[in-house]
């Protein structure tokens, strides 16, 4: 092919090519920005509507990529294989025993013994027989022994059945143990069931403006423990005669608790009581024979070889005296004792340990009776209404009730009269020095001493230094 026809050919080509344009001008100037090229000094991007439909499409196919894809690559994955599993032998624990269900809550009727009331009263309260008292004696066991002597404010609990059949009933074998005894049919069963038992302790102070009951009772003391700290200290002390406004006590003791309630007073464990300037103490000590007892700080028994007063009195009516006006015989006559009005039937105690020497009557002073106590004191108990059951030569311990206050012989009204008597001689039983008992044994004194007396003495101290300071703020106070 020649040059010439090579550039006949372009020239045709050229034709045809101008002819097309010529045809599709309309398309061309529509669409002819629709470039993205930024060469040259072309004019920035604009969004016009075919952009936005070219963006559009774009991602639409981007999100149906998306979509498609993954499920297609699940159908193409093979399916899993079942995984194999080994079995190995597990020793369990053993199962712990089932608890037995609670007992569904029980309705105990609670009884409380009233004074004169006897047990078979109680039982038949309740609608009960004879017969079921003695299933209960029967089933109690060696748990009996709490019917034989029943007291007032004792508690009884019955469990009755809906046809008031006795299904069960609980007591208090001792102190720190109730007795339950229940029955099911004509079966019957023991439980004793322990109870919680623990002391609290307390300190008490009070100052004598009146009586000691008042002081007590201000200090928070019961009238038991009252009667305590008196019991105590009775034999130095004449609460009756001896007290004086400003007289002062402290006392440490404890209250029993059982279950968390209150259940009775405790013991003193150390006490000091101040009269007329005069300072006595006691202190709660175990023996080595196990027994408690109280001592004063120097280890002697507080509880003297005898009483000062061996009979609960209301008055003295007539005292040791050389030389008295007799009411009966009208004439001067010494009274070698003293004399305790008291109301008839009132208990008589041997002042001390001894042997009745004579039991009788004796003229002036009725049935009289005489205690030997060693061989040179002696006392003498006159004016009796009736004797106790103790025969001459029978030993009596300090305490022990002799005979009953009356009015036989030569008396206007029912008293006692005392005499104490040194080698034969009457002595003003008010003012006799009576003999000290002897003090511990070395040992338990050392004992006595280090554990007791030291820590007790110091909070005692502490209780007066904390009452002085108490005493001297307030005196401030109302100085101000």
């Amino acid at each position: 092919m020649g040059e010439g026809d090579r550039i006949a050919r372009a020239a045709r080509k050229q034709a045809i090519r101008r002819k097309a344009q010529r045809r599709h001008m309309h398309f061309y100037e529509r669409c002819a920005h629709w470039s993205f090229s930024r060469l040259g000094e072309s004019e920035p991007l604009r969004w016009h509507r075919e952009r936005w439909i070219l963006a559009g499409t774009a991602l639409l196919l981007t999100a149906l990529s998306g979509f498609f894809l993954p499920a297609w690559a699940s159908a193409m994955r093979p399916d899993p294989q079942p995984m194999a599993h080994t079995l190995l032998p597990l020793t369990l624990p053993k199962a712990a025993p089932i608890a037995a269900p609670a007992r569904a809550m029980e309705d105990w009727h609670v009884v409380q013994v009233q004074p004169g009331q006897t047990l078979s009263d109680i039982f038949q309260d309740q609608g009960l027989t004879l017969t079921d008292l003695q299933r209960v004696m029967e089933a109690a066991g060696a748990a009996k022994g709490a019917f034989h002597n029943i007291r007032p404010h004792q508690e009884f609990d019955f469990l009755l059945g809906g046809d008031g059949s006795l299904k069960g009933i609980r007591f208090d074998k001792d102190e720190a143990n109730r007795a339950v005894v229940r029955f099911d049919g004509d079966h019957a069963s023991l439980d004793i069931q322990p109870r919680a038992m623990e002391t609290r302790e307390h300190v008490a102070h009070g100052t004598i403006t009146s009586s000691l009951y008042a002081a007590a009772a201000r200090a928070g003391m019961s009238q038991g423990m009252v009667g305590k700290l008196a019991d105590l200290f009775k034999y130095d002390i004449d609460f009756v005669q001896d007290l004086r406004d400003g007289d002062s006590f402290t006392v440490i003791y404890d209250d029993v608790y059982r279950d968390g309630s209150y259940f009775a007073e405790g013991d003193i464990v150390a006490a000091e009581f101040v009269n007329q300037g005069h300072r006595y103490t006691a202190y709660r000590f175990k023996k080595a024979d196990g027994r408690y007892g109280w001592f004063s700080e120097d280890g002697r028994p507080i509880q003297k070889s005898f009483l000062r007063i061996p009979v609960d009195f209301t008055r003295i009516s007539s005292r040791f005296s050389a030389g008295r006006m007799h009411p009966i015989l009208g004439r001067m006559r010494a009274h070698k004792g003293v004399d305790y009005a008291a109301p008839s039937g009132t208990p008589i105690h041997a002042a001390g340990d001894g042997v009745i020497k004579f039991k009788g009557w004796m003229r002036g002073y009725g049935n009289f009776v005489v205690v030997q106590h060693n061989k040179n004191i002696s006392t003498a108990y006159g004016h009796m209404s009736r004797f106790a059951k103790e025969r001459v030569g029978q030993h009596v311990s300090q305490g022990q009730v002799i005979g009953y206050v009356g009015m036989t012989g030569l008396a206007t009204g029912p008293h006692l009269h005392y005499e104490f008597r040194v080698n034969g001689v009457q002595r003003d039983p008010q003012t006799v020095t009576l003999p000290k008992p002897q003090p511990l044994p070395a040992a338990q004194l050392a004992r006595f001493e280090s554990q007791v007396v030291r820590p007790q003495l110091a909070r005692l101290k502490a209780m007066d230094a904390n009452v002085k300071l108490a005493q001297l703020r307030s005196a401030t106070r109302n100085d101000d």
